[in-house]
């Protein structure tokens, strides 16, 4: 009874820090303006300097399990949690886009490290709980998303500077992590390895690491050019354009709330097939039909399709035979977040020489690849 108090107790504490991560990261989003006015950035200055925030991510996944499997992922979570609050209101505080740089490359460092060390906590908990729950951690992360946009703009609404929105966001993202720190499951409990370096994917987990990387640059791709497809290639009002991202968001947390019972009845195996399938099914739908309602339908097929898939994928990188999380979790979620980095260069890059109808499907091709390649032991 009481090794099940324990199990549950961390389960919530893990659920926990991804909404720490969530809300710390969407809590960027809304600051974006001010951060561009304040610095008077252009367009194409602000795009440089917002690369540093996936370069630090990127960079730091690595090194994460390296430091994993020496100090564990509790104090990695605990660590990493800490730079995200700290570094939030300090992005507003930049007095030049160097400084801008710098912080947002140390903030999405920790971005990056708490990434890896909560799903490597997930992975242990989920398998001392015995059944799937790592859709319900990636629900949460969501919904840290959605709150942190919301919460930051309802602040600064209310009257409150910027600046003191972000403080007030970071100490609640400090007290949420001091209060479940100790919950989380000790390195005692962890697999490690004699290595103290960072060992390069191959095999099956390379393989693995490069379908997550087609399923974050379909992601990325929506972030970053739906409203550009909405607005110039289905006459959406520009006031309007960002609607397709938000049905696509709404849609994967609400798959990703209820998607472990969705795996526990069909299977990993089948839960890919069919999602893959209908997010590939989504993109294709959306740039296919003149319509407008056709585009967003297709983001919601998007979202509701791939939601399940990432959560599976990172089950599986904590439980590859004679490979320790800490190793095969970096070097999944390493080369999925190049995805979501890469990825909207890449979908510009085809765009210029087609069209963004022709780069968009490109990436529904891409997930039916998914959907034919993975295999799963469920």
């Amino acid at each position: 009874m009481e090794e099940k108090s324990k199990i549950s107790a961390a389960r919530r504490a893990v659920l926990l820090i991804f909404l720490v991560c969530g809300i710390g990261l969407s809590s960027w989003a809304p600051m974006v303006p001010f951060a561009k006015l304040s610095l008077g950035l252009s367009e194409a200055d602000l795009g440089v300097v917002l690369l540093s925030l996936g370069a630090g991510a990127i960079l730091t996944m690595p090194v994460t399990g390296v430091l994993i499997n020496k100090y564990g992922s509790r104090r990695i979570s605990l660590f990493s949690a800490l730079i995200i609050a700290t570094l939030l209101p300090v992005l507003l505080l930049a007095r030049t886009p160097y400084e801008l740089a710098a912080a947002l490359f140390f903030f999405g460092a920790g971005i990056g490290s708490v990434d890896v060390a909560m799903n490597a906590q997930a992975v242990l908990v989920q398998e001392k709980h015995g059944s799937h729950i790592m859709s319900s951690f990636h629900g949460m992360f969501s919904v840290g998303g959605l709150l942190g946009s919301i919460g930051l703009g309802f602040l600064i609404k209310a009257g409150l500077s910027p600046t003191v929105a972000a403080v007030s966001i970071s100490a609640l993202l400090v007290v949420i992590t001091a209060t479940q720190f100790k919950y989380l499951l000790p390195h005692s409990e962890e697999a490690k390895i004699d290595s103290a370096s960072f060992i390069l994917p191959k095999g099956p987990v390379l393989i693995l690491g490069l379908m997550c990387f087609i399923l974050f640059l379909a992601e990325g791709s929506l972030l970053d050019w739906s409203a550009v497809f909405l607005q110039f290639s289905r006459n959406f009002d520009p006031s309007l354009s960002g609607v397709g991202y938000a049905a696509f968001s709404v849609a994967m947390a609400i798959m990703r709330l209820t998607g472990d019972g969705i795996i526990h009845k069909l299977g990993p195996s089948k839960v890919v097939l069919y999602g893959t399938f209908l997010a590939g099914a989504g993109f294709l739908i959306a740039v296919a039909l003149p319509w407008a309602p056709a585009a967003l339908v297709g983001f919601v097929l998007v979202g509701l399709g791939a939601a399940n898939v990432v959560p599976i994928f990172f089950t599986a990188a904590g439980r590859f035979p004679n490979v320790p999380p800490s190793v095969s979790l970096p070097a999944v979620t390493t080369l999925g977040y190049a995805g979501q980095l890469a990825g909207p260069a890449l979908i510009g890059f085809i765009a210029e020489f087609t069209s963004l109808s022709i780069a968009l499907g490109f990436v529904g091709v891409l997930l039916f690849v998914v959907a034919l390649t993975y295999k799963h032991r469920d």
